[in-house]
This record gives C-alpha cells, structure tokens and sequence, in this order.
C-alpha cells in the first residue's frame, strides 16, 4: 500500500480510469457483437450498425483507450462482413 500523498493519488486516478475504460470497452463489444448478429442475419440494418461500431471504436483512439493500429484491424475486418464474398 502507497504511504506518499502523490501516490495515493495515483492510484485513486488509476482506479478511476480504470473504470471509465472497462465501461467504454464493453460499450464496444457490445456494438461489435450486434452488429455481427444484423450481418450474419442478413439484416437490412447491418450497414448502420457498422457505422455505429466503427464510430465507437476510432473515439476510443482518440480517448487513448484502443491502439491505433488494435481499432484498424477491428474495423477492417468487421466492413468484410459486409462485403459480398469474391467466389
């Protein structure tokens, strides 16, 4: 356990941030996972919630909770779900 003020309140803005990034990452999977349930369904919807994922997911780059690179390849291969297969 921290003795020193400064560290005791890192670890207060540890925590919290913590917090706040777990919430945000579920809100992410979640619009992850409905959106691959409209696409796997064929829903007419699916687009829109592509959309709202992708959304999501380049505010957490900017928030500097997902990578850079982590939200690229998650998006790129959440759009080929929608893209009509080449055979």
């Amino acid at each position: 356990m921290a003795n020193h003020p400064s560290a005791l309140k890192r670890m207060r803005q540890s925590e919290e941030k913590r917090l706040r990034n777990a919430s945000y990452k579920s809100q992410v999977k979640t619009a992850v996972k409905k959106f691959l349930q409209a696409a796997e369904e064929m829903s007419p919807d699916a687009a829109k919630l592509l959309s709202e994922a992708t959304s999501l997911i380049q505010k957490g780059v900017t928030k500097g909770i997902l990578h850079k690179n982590t939200a690229s390849r998650t998006v790129s291969r959440l759009s080929r779900h929608l893209q009509p297969t080449a055979s």
